[in-house]
This record gives C-alpha cells, sequence and structure tokens, in this order.
C-alpha cells in the first residue's frame, strides 16, 4: 500500500534534522514489533545466580522483564499520545500512515492531504519533543 519509494520529510522549520526524523520514522515503525513483545512478555521468575563467579551478585529475571515492560509500554504510549496530540480527529490515520506506511491516498482520511501533511510534520515535531 506504500506509492513507490517514501520520501523523507523536511523537518527543518521544527528544528529536526534527516537523521533525526529517519530516527522518529523508524521508532514508529518499531511499533507493531512493541505491541506483540508486550503481550508476549509473560514470563515472571524469582531471581538467578550469576554464574560469572562474580561472588554474589544476582540478575533479577522479575526486575528485568517489568522494566522492558515498561519501556515498551512507554514507547507504545509515547507513539498513540503523540497522534492525538496532532489532531484527535485524524490520529488512526496519523497512526496507520507513521507506524505501517500506508500513504494517504490509501487512507480514505477526512482531511484534505497538505492538512494531513501538515498534522504528521506536527506528529513528528511532538514526538521529537517527547523522546528527548
Amino acid at each position: 500500500m506504500l506509492l513507490g519509494r517514501e520520501r523523507d520529510l523536511k523537518l527543518q522549520s521544527y528544528n529536526i534534522s534527516d537523521n533525526r526524523y529517519r530516527e522518529l520514522k523508524y521508532f514508529c515503525r518499531q511499533y507493531r514489533e512493541k505491541q506483540s513483545q508486550l503481550r508476549s512478555i509473560t514470563e515472571l521468575s524469582s531471581p538467578r545466580f550469576d554464574s560469572t563467579g562474580g561472588g554474589n551478585k544476582t540478575s533479577d529475571r522479575t526486575a528485568d522483564t517489568a522494566c522492558r515492560r515498561a519501556q515498551l509500554q512507554r514507547d507504545i504510549e509515547m507513539i498513540e499520545q503523540s497522534a492525538i496530540e496532532a489532531d484527535v480527529e485524524i490520529s488512526a490515520y496519523i497512526m496507520d500512515n507513521v507506524v505501517d506506511g500506508i500513504a494517504y491516498e490509501y487512507l480514505d482520511v477526512p482531511a484534505s492531504i497538505a492538512s494531513f501533511y501538515r498534522k504528521r510534520r506536527k506528529f513528528f515535531w511532538i514526538l521529537d519533543k517527547m523522546k528527548r
């Protein structure tokens, strides 16, 4: 559902460099992976001892798992919240575009193309602020 080769947004007016834009873009493209990982993290266990002979160090898998879950949840919420703040009415369309790369032409967005792209740029500006 992508139209040919995707072009990078130019967000210099938002003080977002090309490289930072790509970082944010690929962060969004990991959204579905993060959702899947979050759903699959169910294994909780008691602490295990470090087998490297480092004394009484322990690795608490339960705490590690909880931290990983919390980070995944924060990432997911950051993307969702940025879309909502950019425009609550078309946030689902923004999500489809930035997460799955679905082109505007295939989304049936209830907004003009100019308005949609303006809101998408705003989305990246908000996400950039949240990720700092």
